[in-house]
């Protein structure tokens, strides 16, 4: 009986490192093939044309900088959406709102982050891009500011199932300890619950803006598809094109092994190396604030 059981345990120990291994196996081969693919855009599009402010690929025009503004201007302004509502709604779930609602609210919560961003950018482009071009007398609502608050409202899910999580996490001690010494309720959140889960809520955070930055269906629905360069403030409100919308778009119709299906994975392993730092630099971050915590707890 003994060894039957050790034998199983043998088993399911080895099941469980091979499924851990296989993640880091599975980003390696994904990486691999992005680099397999995108390498030959560097002996096949000079630096200085990568580099260029025009895409138009029919005529040979492979300038990424457009691309890359779009795509930084809709993950600035969905992350400005995002982090305030995200933090405030967990802030709301866990700490203010009474056994009965949280019960409720936390489902609708991860259900909303559940929906297709396919129906959300069918939504933007029937009730979003026409409301925004009345309201901001535009000449079309199909702009970046569209694609930030979908973007935006894409993004509250993850933040605020991730935060809530990391505060309810918070001993209650910590929260006792607080009132007994005069705190208010809102003392106590900001002061002593939301520092103590900083790292979760940093983490929360990260996820949000890799999932903003990754969505595809949403920002190509409803950003209007410009490849223009947005570096003014007003840019904002005018038609953008991101990296994932590009690929989306063109991946389809291009030849297989042409400097523009080349350049089309350079776009892709571009889009997985700034997903990499952000995640690391996340990492790092919740790695030192533990540290630090445990510094000060011994």
């Amino acid at each position: 009986m003994e060894s039957n059981l050790n034998w199983r345990e043998f088993v399911i120990t080895r099941a469980i490192k091979a499924s851990g291994y296989s993640a880091i196996l599975f980003v390696a081969l994904i990486f691999y093939f992005l680099l397999k693919e995108a390498v030959p855009t560097l002996t096949e599009v000079p630096l200085g044309d990568l580099l260029a402010v025009r895409w138009y690929p029919i005529e040979d025009y492979f300038g990424l900088l457009p691309l890359l503004t779009g795509s930084l201007v809709v993950t600035l302004g969905a992350t400005l959406i995002a982090v305030p509502f995200g933090i405030g709604t967990a802030v709301f779930i866990a700490e203010i709102a009474p056994r009965w609602m949280r019960e409720i609210l936390k489902p609708l919560v991860e259900l909303l982050g559940g929906l297709p961003s396919v129906v959300l950018g069918f939504l933007g482009i029937l009730v979003l891009a026409p409301w925004l071009r009345n309201l901001l007398d535009l000449p079309t609502g199909l702009t970046a500011l569209a694609g930030s608050l979908l973007l935006g409202g894409i993004a509250v899910p993850t933040v605020v199932s991730v935060a809530e999580d990391a505060l309810d996490a918070v001993p209650r001690a910590y929260r006792e300890g607080a009132w007994a010494i005069g705190a208010t309720r809102w003392q106590t959140i900001w002061r002593v619950t939301l520092p103590a889960a900083k790292s979760g809520v940093l983490t929360a955070i990260m996820l949000g803006v890799g999932r903003a930055i990754g969505e595809t269906m949403t920002v190509m629905m409803v950003t209007g598809n410009a490849p223009v360069l947005a570096t003014r403030l007003g840019s904002i409100f005018s038609p953008v094109r991101t990296m994932t919308a590009t690929i989306a778009a063109e991946m389809g119709e291009v030849a297989n092994g042409s400097v523009h299906y080349h350049v089309l994975f350079f776009i892709g392993i571009t889009l997985f190396l700034i997903s990499l730092v952000v995640n690391v630099t996340a990492s790092s971050v919740v790695f030192k604030a533990k540290k630090r915590s445990e510094r000060v707890l011994s």
